[in-house]
């Protein structure tokens, strides 16, 4: 049974009456937990008003499979009264840390001392607004930290590619660059007049200018490198096959070839196909080079879209171009998008810059697109349009669509309709706060299966931006 001197070592207890602590301990119901004992898990439905006399009880909750601390409750204490008073299931893991003797009030039971004692119905949403602060507040620091997560793995996984070309056109380079510099000192040695020397330099560079211009038809390449291939076997050259895919890159003629290597056809030394050879390896080092630096652009474009989703380098509030940030934010998301998802763009070219908090905007974004993605999307819009004073954008959506019954909550704080671990519940209640606190705007939406579709207004007049 509950002591009372238990209950008035809270003072939540200390104002109650005599009889209301003697009723208190009648009705409060005995639980003992083991270390490591969960008393309630996250999803499930409240059990009524906890009283932890003595232990320790861990608060986790579930983030992507892994149940990272919130707190703990250290006795003496109470808990479980948010539950309580708002009939939601209970968003937390409760476990002991240590052995626990607790106490359970029912609902019904804490409800009647809330209502008739002031002081204790004081206390209590003085805890609550305490404890759902601290809440909010470390899961919005999660929200920001998995948002920076989702987009750091696709960055990641962008950057992987061009930066292998990179590091694949350094190591192949080099040799590539030595074996040319010996042929040239071969030909120079065999003192090969310069007017042939020329006809090589020609096809040489206008290979160059094939290969770095694209202009070479890829879907007759595999034709032109099996011609190639076969008058190359002709000719007698060795592994034939290494020079096929760069000469057919090149855009190189077999014409070309006969008339360059005419005199050579009955040379007995490394001069028989030296020239292709040469010809063949230089377009080899060109397409390196060229893959090479799309390669480095690609990679200085990522890095440069993420300076510009963050804002790095710049104040709060700047001078926003809101197709900058939706672009940056798209391409953050390349990696998901290539999964089957088109984007359909129909932009007001006319829009002009609006004074903004930048990298919070770029988090409406992230979050109504990611949204978008995970409702199973195959198409999404992105439309914006202009007033005389204020700008709107709209993302729609083809994917499942929200539920009718759920539509009128989406807005509000740790209410998700995804399961246990994948969604916090702030991702749009941040959006509503960033656009219609910070900002002066408003969202709205419309939803039905195959269409959803938020649309964000905001003021063109820089005095309406929250600072």
């Amino acid at each position: 049974m509950l002591c009372k001197n238990d209950l008035l070592k809270l003072e939540l207890f200390q104002k109650l009456p005599e009889h209301r602590l003697d009723w208190v301990c009648d009705r409060a119901q005995e639980i003992e937990l083991e270390t490591g004992e969960i008393l309630v898990r996250e999803g499930e439905v409240g059990r009524g008003f906890f009283i932890l006399s003595s232990g320790r009880v861990g608060i986790t909750r579930n983030t992507e499979g892994i149940a990272m601390p919130l707190g703990l409750h250290e006795a003496p204490a109470f808990f479980g009264e948010v539950q309580v008073l708002t009939d939601e299931i209970v968003p937390v893991t409760l476990r002991a840390l240590s052995p626990c003797r607790l106490h359970l009030l029912s609902g019904d039971d804490f409800l009647e001392l809330l209502h008739e004692c002031r002081d204790f119905e004081r206390i209590v949403f003085q805890t609550v607004q305490r404890r759902l602060e601290g809440l909010t507040s470390f899961i919005r620091q999660r929200e920001k930290m998995a948002a920076l997560g989702t987009l750091s793995a696709g960055l990641a996984h962008e950057l992987n590619n061009p930066a292998a070309a990179v590091v694949r056109t350094l190591q192949n380079v080099v040799p590539a660059l030595l074996e040319l510099q010996r042929m040239n000192l071969v030909a120079g040695r065999n003192q090969i007049d310069e007017e042939h020397s020329q006809e090589w330099f020609k096809a040489r560079d206008d290979g160059y200018d094939a290969i770095i211009h694209g202009s070479v038809n890829l879907i007759t390449i595999g034709d032109r490198e099996e011609q190639l291939l076969e008058w190359l076997e002709d000719y007698g050259v060795q592994e034939a096959w290494k020079l096929a895919e760069p000469l057919a890159a090149s855009g190189i003629e077999i014409d070309t070839l006969d008339k360059l290597t005419q005199r050579w056809r009955n040379d007995p030394t490394e001069l028989r196909d030296l020239g292709l050879r040469w010809l063949a390896l230089s377009f080899d080092v060109m397409s390196m080079i060229t893959n090479g630096l799309k390669g480095a652009k690609r990679i200085s474009e990522l890095v440069q879209a993420m300076k510009s989703y963050s804002y790095m380098d710049q104040g709060a509030v700047q001078l926003v171009d809101v197709h900058d940030g939706l672009e940056d934010t798209l391409k953050l998301f390349a990696h998901k998008l290539k999964q089957g998802i088109k984007i359909r763009r129909a932009y007001n070219c006319n829009l002009p810059k609006i004074l903004a908090y930048g990298s919070e905007l770029n988090q409406v974004w992230t979050n109504l697109i990611d949204n978008a993605i995970d409702a199973g999307a195959s198409i999404i819009e992105i439309a914006t349009a202009c007033s005389h004073d204020k700008i709107q954008v709209q993302i729609t959506d083809s994917g499942s669509g929200i539920p009718n019954e759920v539509q009128s909550r989406i807005f509000e704080p740790f209410f998700t309709t995804k399961s246990v671990g994948k969604g916090t519940g702030l991702g749009l209640e941040t959006v509503r706060r960033i656009v219609e606190n910070r900002h002066r705007g408003s969202i709205t939406f419309t939803s039905k299966p195959g269409e959803t579709r938020f649309t964000v207004c905001l003021p063109l007049s820089a005095d309406q931006v929250h600072r």
